[in-house]
């Protein structure tokens, strides 16, 4: 089975092979590896080699008894790519996926091609981000059902199959003892190496692209454009008619945005 055999881990990943340009996928919370069905047909057709992986504490990734109670996350992507025997990939992420891309792009960048964040805190931890970040959401807006938050009004009103499909995806990510219980991510206390902050992003060297769904509750376009003004270079791009799960509910136009941007394989 499709295990990287780390120290204190197993992760499970899916690596389309080929000769093609690695693009590591990043999962949010609300998904794993194999929310990406709407991404991978796109960029295995233009060529690029798709790897996804289940972070730990989602999907079929199994931490080892007796393992580190504290891990990293680019410690473990560092592990997955040595084992693939990949150098340097371009590294796309949604939601709790786009910080990790971004601390590892900010400790690795010799390799990272290119960063793709959408719908992401971005593990931003300066004071008047996280101010905002809880002005935007309050209890009232956290309270809601999950997909009244990450799922936009078009959305729900004009695809229900497509919103029946994303929470049986969010749903399985949940332990089996109860409806709202977190993932055991939040239990394994997971971190970033580097200490985010704006000025940090400053320094960022891969080129990078921000795109955000013009009706996100969660992370709205005034906080995503706050990461994106300090970001040399930075492209921020606003999908229409999208919530937090933009690339579930836009795909075409999330994929087009995201394929001309990391170019040619």
């Amino acid at each position: 089975m499709p295990y990287a055999e780390l120290p204190d881990v197993r992760l499970w990943f899916e690596d389309s092979g080929g000769d093609g340009t690695p693009v590591v996928f990043f999962h949010a919370a609300s998904g794993t590896s194999g929310s990406w069905g709407l991404q991978t047909p796109a960029f295995l057709a233009v060529g690029y080699r798709c790897i996804a992986y289940d972070r730990r504490g989602w999907g079929r990734t199994e931490t080892r008894p007796g393992g580190a109670e504290l891990s990293y996350f680019a410690d473990d992507l560092d592990g997955l790519l040595d084992s693939l025997r990949v150098d340097r990939a371009h590294l796309v992420g949604v939601a709790a996926g786009g910080g990790p891309v971004l601390d590892y792009a900010l400790l690795r960048p010799e390799r990272v091609r290119s960063v793709v964040v959408a719908d992401a805190q971005c593990g931003v931890q300066d004071p008047e981000f996280r101010a905002f970040s809880e002005r935007v959401r309050p209890p009232q807006i956290a309270a809601l059902p999950v997909e009244l938050r990450e799922l936009s009004a078009s959305y729900r009103g004009s695809n229900p199959e497509g919103v029946r499909r994303w929470l049986e995806m969010e749903e399985a990510t949940r332990p089996a003892d109860g409806p709202t219980a977190q993932p055991q991510y939040y239990v394994l206390r997971q971190q970033y190496r580097n200490h985010i902050t704006l000025a940090l992003l400053e320094t960022l060297q891969p080129p990078a692209l921000l795109m955000v769904g013009d009706a996100d509750l969660v992370t709205p376009p005034a906080q995503m454009r706050m990461v994106a003004q300090r970001i040399p270079g930075c492209t921020l791009a606003v999908v229409p008619e999208a919530g937090h799960a933009a690339f579930w509910e836009q795909p075409e136009a999330w994929n087009r945005l995201a394929l001309e941007f990391i170019g040619p394989h």
